[in-house]
């Protein structure tokens, strides 16, 4: 299984909408004071709950890397 090893703020196509979607979700890793931010420190392997709310951004700005390969990995 892959492996989450970084997470991001992605707005080169859509802006974050500020609906906290994410943060119910994925509160140990989400939150969103105005836009949505990562929390510094963050549990990156619970993997399912990231994967989970990057699915439920309505406007696909939640980026993730898998296994370091210096990319975006997960659809937008």
């Amino acid at each position: 299984m892959a492996t989450v090893t970084r997470v991001w703020l992605d707005e080169s196509e859509n802006e974050c909408t500020m609906c906290g979607a994410c943060e119910a979700t994925c509160p140990e890793v989400f939150e969103v004071p105005e836009k949505m931010v990562v929390k510094a420190g963050a549990d990156l392997s619970l993997d399912d709950q990231i994967l989970e709310s990057a699915e439920g951004c309505p406007v696909g700005t939640i980026a993730i890397e898998y296994d370091n390969s210096g990319k975006r990995d997960n659809p937008a």
